[in-house]
């Protein structure tokens, strides 16, 4: 191997250890290495195979907030995780509502006449009676 492979490998390798240390300095690796690899809702247990579907959620939805000691950490698998944001969304005044606009139209307001055999039961204008 030439001095300039060997030393682009070096170079290599230091990049990748440095970058290794930054990740495990992130809050998911802090997580994982601080709790069990058990999600905290439903209880599932995970391992190295299935990792990637255990989350860390934030407990106040500050992404911003992490703590060292993980305080503001628990983790939660995909679906606890999905289920944990859905109900915060629900429970957030205002988020998710419609226009206010309602549905106005019936399918079965005709419906006992058509069974009764009424053949103008469909009819939506009580002038036909």
């Amino acid at each position: 191997m030439s001095e300039s492979k060997s030393s682009r490998l070096d170079d290599l390798v230091a990049r990748s250890r440095q970058d290794q240390a930054a990740r495990e300095r992130g809050y998911r690796e802090q997580a994982l290495k601080m709790y069990p690899w058990v999600c905290g809702r439903c209880g599932r247990e995970f391992t190295r195979a299935n990792l990637r579907e255990l989350t860390v959620h934030h407990r106040d939805h500050n992404h911003d907030h992490n703590p060292a000691d993980g305080s503001n950490w628990e983790l939660l698998c995909l679906y606890c995780h999905d289920n944990e944001h859905q109900r915060f969304t629900d429970a957030t005044p205002g988020s998710g509502q419609a226009s206010g606009r309602s549905a106005t139209h019936n399918p079965f307001a005709g419906l006992a006449g058509l069974l009764k055999g009424d053949r103008d039961a469909g009819d939506d204008d009580p002038s036909n009676s």
